[in-house]
């Protein structure tokens, strides 16, 4: 690998690492130069501004999130087990890294976020709509908007992405599947 790609990989690292720590405000690039170990005029070549390298790591985070929507769309199971395989899908990327899923679940950046972004987080979220409408197509999620009940599954699931990434709860935890079943129950259409 080259110089520059190793030193871009270590601006991205230290950014990502100090945003989901310090925040993105509390953060200066002086920070991010001297935590990865460079001269702040470093970061300008490869990146045009701090705002601009968050945008480069939030999209990079938007297509994790949005490749293990496709993989559990993919499945061919039901929407139940789909969107069970997504939810255990994205706890495994908290766990692996953790400052990746708090950057797109936990952290709020649309202000700063550019088009480009905003795509990227509107695919996942059209992604998991369209899981969500496949279970209210077969009549196991409950009649009202897609919209509606991609929110309130992720809300529950990102309670648990973020007592993953934080180390709280290992994907073994008995909060784990308790909340995971939560997020079911709570968009489940009623048993006949």
């Amino acid at each position: 690998m080259a110089q520059a790609d190793l030193t871009r990989q270590r601006l991205v690292r230290a950014a990502l690492e100090l945003f989901t720590s310090v925040g993105y405000h509390l953060t200066t690039t002086p920070l991010i130069a001297k935590k990865a170990g460079v001269a702040e005029g470093t970061i300008y070549r490869h990146f045009d501004s701090k705002q601009h390298l968050l945008n480069e790591l939030y999209r990079a985070a938007g297509r994790w999130a949005g490749k293990v929507v496709k993989e559990a769309d993919a499945l061919k199971v039901g929407p139940r087990e789909k969107l069970a395989e997504l939810a255990r899908g994205l706890v495994a990327g908290a766990e692996r890294e953790p400052a990746v899923a708090r950057l797109f679940f936990l952290q709020r950046h649309a202000d700063l976020l550019d088009e480009e972004s905003h795509k990227v987080a509107r695919d996942f979220r059209l992604g998991l709509e369209s899981l969500i409408a496949q279970g209210k197509a077969d009549g196991t999620v409950k009649p009202g908007a897609a919209e509606v009940w991609a929110a309130v599954w992720l809300g529950v699931v990102t309670l648990v992405v973020d007592r993953a990434a934080s180390k709280e709860w290992p994907g073994n935890h008995a909060g784990v599947t308790l909340a995971l079943d939560a997020a079911w129950d709570a968009i489940a259409a009623a048993r006949a």
